[in-house]
This record gives structure tokens, sequence and C-alpha cells, in this order.
């Protein structure tokens, strides 16, 4: 009995030791994609979940920052994805408007992330990550290719194109409310 429960242990600790390592970074991960901490908090909560249901853990993930953190990635954008699918509409939060700017300008503020969300969740899951770690992690673009095993040429072209598409999107957006 014990030789079947030890195997369990060690992998909850593991598991633990994951989890406190990863937790601050798939939440701010997930934060930076869906703009919402419960959505943040809901994601971080399915990665750690599907590894747990998939019976792996740190030792048993070649490089468990990277695996991580692309899950929390591919998670927050799924999110995005189903609820456009839905048509669902977020629960916004009171924006405070502290500095004095005017309802319709905040408005129009929150339009323009939500469509750059909207059209960030329609790239490939490659392409919207490494935009994520290029503009939002600001990361260099030699770590990008290191991080998703890639070229450097590979890594600045998939983001010269995902630039332009969503240039392209955020302007039919800006003409559509025209």
């Amino acid at each position: 009995m014990a030789a079947a429960i030890e195997p369990m242990i060690s992998a909850t600790s593991e598991l633990d030791e994951l989890f406190r390592a990863q937790q601050t970074r798939v939440l701010k991960a997930a934060y930076r994609i869906t703009g919402s901490m419960s959505d943040a908090e809901d994601v971080a909560q399915n990665v750690f979940l599907r590894i747990v249901q998939r019976g792996v853990c740190g030792s048993a993930i070649a490089n468990p920052d990277s695996y991580v953190y692309r899950a929390a990635i591919n998670g927050a954008l799924d999110l995005l994805r189903r609820r456009q699918r839905e048509n669902a509409v977020p629960d916004g939060e009171v924006e405070q408007l502290a500095d004095g700017r005017s309802i319709e300008r905040a408005t129009q503020a929150r339009e323009a992330v939500d469509a750059l969300r909207g059209s960030l969740a329609q790239l490939s899951p490659r392409a919207a990550e490494m935009f994520v770690l290029r503009y939002v992690e600001e990361r260099e673009i030699g770590e990008i290719a290191r991080l998703m095993d890639t070229s450097r040429a590979v890594v600045a072209v998939t983001l010269h194109r995902a630039r332009a598409r969503l240039r392209q999107d955020l302007a039919s957006h800006k003409r559509g409310r025209l």
C-alpha cells in the first residue's frame, strides 16, 4: 500500500511546488489577455486542473515555466474565442474616471481594448502568443524564439503578419463605429 501511495504524495508535492512557482505568472498572463481578474483566475484554475487531470507534474514536463505560461495564454485566448462565438459580453467593471475623462471617451477606449482582444483571439494561438510575449511581456525576439523553439526569423515574420492583421481589424472596427 505504501508503494502505491508514495508516487501520489510525490506528485502532489510537485504540483504544489509548480503551483506556487507559477501561479502569479499564470494570472498575470491571463489577465493581460482577458482584462478581467475573475477570468484570469478561471484560466489559472483550468491550467492547473488540466495538469492534475493529465497526471503530469513539474518533473514530467520538459520546461514547466514555458508549458504553464503557454497554457495560460492559450486558455485566455480560448476564453475570448468562446465569448465571441456565444456573442456574450463579459461582465464589465465600473470604471472610475479619476482623471476627468468623459464617459464617452472612456467607453470608446474600452471598446478599442475589447476590439483588440477580439482581434487577438482571431490570430493563431502561436501568433497570439508571440504577440503577447513581445508587446505585452516586452520580451526580445531572440528570447521569444528560444521560448517557442523556433528561429528569430520566424518570430519576426509572424509578428509582422500579426501586427498587419490587427491593424486591419482595428481599422475595420473603427470604420464600423463611425
